[in-house]
């Protein structure tokens, strides 16, 4: 009995298997209780909303849930009447579908909550008009559609309410996971054999890992907000709240470069040291996988014994070379400073399940607030709209794009009475993203998908032709694409095909379907690629030069924040961790910018090698800062403040203002450190200082004349297209 038990508890750990689980019960119930009550085409309607119901759901605080779900089902049945009382209007549907695709897109500027309740709205305009002719009465199919998205509904709450930090603690578990990837990547950086090719792409590789962690501590930190403004103290929400924090920290840490790692690799390629450093990094990779599945797991962390032998040895192998004097002190002195962030780090492991890391301390409240992006009244939510209303913006050119593409198809609907012509649109929204390349992705995937979904259908309906035979694969099809849907997305698309034919051969016709859902899809997809490639396509419109200085902006305020610290003490107030997670934010961005433009079709080859080259210097440029954030301690030698002083005004004028740097920072940097001493506790800290100035000087130069030869050329083209 007891082995039950405990298998039943890990199954409700298991958030794969609890999500399925809620999916099967709800197209279990939109396919079932027609059948039961021998209205069998209400399933149509149903699961239609359900489906639209579970691409618009968002995780939140109970009484904001709620509430989302009473503004989804408003949403659903105004869309869903406003396409039946249109439809026989073709001029007005076609005004009515423009204003109401671009104002329901431009809603998503207000927050993640209106973003997914607008595109669910989206999603039900179009399944509406597949089903316009299905009931003989208007109210029917909007009702049919807003009671499958409420059963849905139910289910999902029902599911919040047993498990209510459910979300948030697989949000954590995802922040270790990408954490450990994070860190796995960073490993490679301590490779004796490394060339410089294989250098650049271990950096593009660690900026681009930086960026999905970056992205999912951004989620995580929106989960944790809404938690703690509806519950003040609970203590799981806390204990997640100070995970968070010790993952930034670690993150802060692990993102921290105290060398030049190429000519590191150079100078003890015939040394044990980068080996035990390369060891330390994957262990520690890791343990933040472990971590991460005993959090998803609710296990207890058992941190790894090998750490002490490890890092035992490596502290011989760095006292060894301290003795030999073979190599350059500032080397070594280097090395030194990264064992003691390595060690900083497992620290935060070894305790993070102890009760001081986890208890809420509130004498240090000050160090447990998040920053609140939410609106704040009507007239944050004007200001966020008019922001958008112009080509410069992203959201606003894929308004216009969809409109356009959806309105193409209408019209292309109409004048061929092409059959079941308005899979056409709903393989347009679904396929048309924000981006070139994610469309371009998308439009194999779709195809092949559907290509894939139609055989097996087929095969389906003819080999089952029982309606209870195909209930239940209509249900396992639904709960398949939910599950693959952010995973593998051909894979996703077969299945919601299956459950499309399934569902229109409740109506007789599920065989006839086969060959115009294949047609129509590819119509589809080739409007998709031309509103992504000809309607304000997203190459003519980007600036890379203004991503370039937002970042460097960014890398300069977190190296300002720095600074300061060094002057009255270390301080992990809200105001220090928002500068840095914004430097970080803005990192990702650059990193996600050049990647996607690298496939566009109008980037020069040689921008394209600068792009990539200044991707890998301004991500070394923020190791190079966090690992001063890392070591910040309140220092009260006055030479170096005024050194960091200098040094900063040096940077931000060179990445700022495009001025040429000045010697003074350099040369006063070589004066104190012949002074300091590395015995001594307070010049430690001190020459840890002078090192990271000294990298990031070195990179200045190159750094600010990559940006120049990277603006110029493509914001004057940009700039010229954009004013015709």
């Amino acid at each position: 009995m007891k082995s039950w038990l405990t298998r039943i508890k890990q199954a409700t750990y298991n958030t794969t298997f609890m999500y399925n689980l809620r999916m099967v019960i709800a197209f279990a119930g939109t396919a079932f209780v027609p059948y039961f009550m021998g209205h069998q085409i209400a399933t149509i309607p149903l699961t239609l909303g359900v489906v639209a119901a579970g691409l618009s759901d968002i995780d939140d605080r109970f009484s904001v849930r709620i509430m989302n779900l009473i503004y989804t089902y408003i949403g659903f049945f105004i869309t869903a009447t406003s396409v039946y009382f249109l439809f026989p209007y073709p001029i007005l549907f076609a005004l009515g579908l423009i204003v109401s695709c671009i104002g329901w897109i431009l809603l998503g500027s207000l927050g993640r909550r209106y973003a997914t309740i607008s595109y669910g709205c989206l999603v039900i305009s179009v399944y509406s008009m597949l089903g316009v002719g299905l009931f003989d009465h208007w109210y029917i199919q909007p009702l049919l559609l807003v009671i499958g998205a409420a059963w849905y509904g139910v289910i999902s709450t029902i599911s919040f309410l047993l498990f209510p930090v459910r979300q948030v603690q697989d949000k954590l578990s995802q922040c270790y996971s990408s954490l450990g990837d994070f860190l796995f990547a960073k490993s490679n950086l301590f490779d004796v054999d490394m060339t410089p090719h294989s250098y650049q792409q271990s950096m593009i590789e660690l900026s681009l890992e930086n960026g999905k962690l970056v992205g999912i501590f951004n989620e995580m930190k929106t989960a944790l907000l809404t938690r703690l403004k509806g519950d003040r103290g609970q203590k799981d929400t806390r204990r997640s709240l100070q995970y968070y924090f010790v993952a930034q920290d670690i993150h802060e840490r692990a993102d921290s470069a105290h060398i030049d790692y190429q000519k590191l690799g150079k100078i003890f390629e015939h040394s044990d040291i980068l080996f035990r450093f390369q060891r330390i990094l994957f262990i520690q990779a890791k343990a933040c996988k472990d971590l991460s599945h005993s959090i998803l797991h609710r296990e207890t962390y058992q941190h790894n014994k090998r750490f002490k032998h490890a890092f035992a040895n490596l502290k011989l192998s760095l006292e060894k070379l301290r003795t030999e004097q073979q190599y350059d002190q500032v080397w070594v002195n280097a090395l030194f400073s990264l064992y003691q962030n390595l060690k900083a780090i497992d620290a935060q492991l070894r305790n993070v399940e102890t009760e001081r890391h986890i208890k809420f301390d509130r004498t240090k409240h000050i160090e447990n607030q998040l920053k609140d992006d939410d609106l704040k009244g009507w007239d944050d939510i004007v200001i966020r709209i008019k922001q958008q209303l112009t080509p410069e913006s992203v959201l606003f050119r894929h308004a216009i794009r969809v409109s356009i593409v959806l309105l193409i198809g209408y019209i292309f609907v109409q004048v061929s009475n092409i059959e079941y012509g308005y899979w056409v649109l709903l393989t347009a929204l679904f396929v048309s993203q924000p981006n070139f390349n994610a469309t371009k992705r998308r439009l194999r995937l779709r195809i092949v998908g559907t290509l894939v979904g139609i055989i097996l259908g087929y095969a389906i309906l003819y080999f089952i032709p029982s309606i209870e035979g195909q209930l239940l694969l209509l249900i396992l099809s639904g709960v398949l694409f939910f599950e693959l849907r952010s995973k593998q997305y051909a894979q996703a698309t077969a299945f919601i095909t299956i459950l499309a034919m399934i569902n229109f051969n409740l109506d007789g016709v599920g065989f006839a379907a086969a060959v115009p859902r294949m047609i129509d899809t590819l119509i589809g997809c080739a409007l998709a690629w031309f509103g992504v490639s000809f309607i304000f396509p997203d190459w003519k419109f980007r600036r890379l030069s203004r991503t370039i200085n937002r970042s460097l902006t960014a890398q300069c305020n977190y190296l300002a924040e720095v600074a300061e610290q060094y002057k009255h003490g270390r301080n992990n107030g809200l105001k220090y961790r928002v500068i840095r997670r914004t430097a970080h934010n803005n990192d990702a961005e650059v990193a996600s910018l050049i990647s996607t433009l690298a496939t566009e079709p109008d980037f020069d080859p040689t921008q394209k090698a600068l792009a990539f080259e200044f991707l890998c210097l301004n991500h070394t440029l923020l190791s190079y800062i966090a690992a001063l954030g890392a070591h910040r301690e309140k220092i009260e030698d006055q030479e170096v403040l005024t050194l960091l002083d200098l040094a900063l005004k040096n940077i931000q004028g060179s990445l700022l203002k495009d001025e040429a740097p000045d010697l003074n920072a350099q040369n006063m940097l070589d004066t104190i450190r012949q002074r300091l001493s590395s015995n001594n506790k307070d010049d430690q800290k001190a020459l840890i200082v002078l090192q990271q100035l000294s990298l990031m000087l070195s990179i200045l130069n190159q750094l600010s004349r990559l940006k120049q030869s990277l603006s110029h050329d493509r914001d004057d083209k940009a700039t010229e297209l954009a004013s015709l």
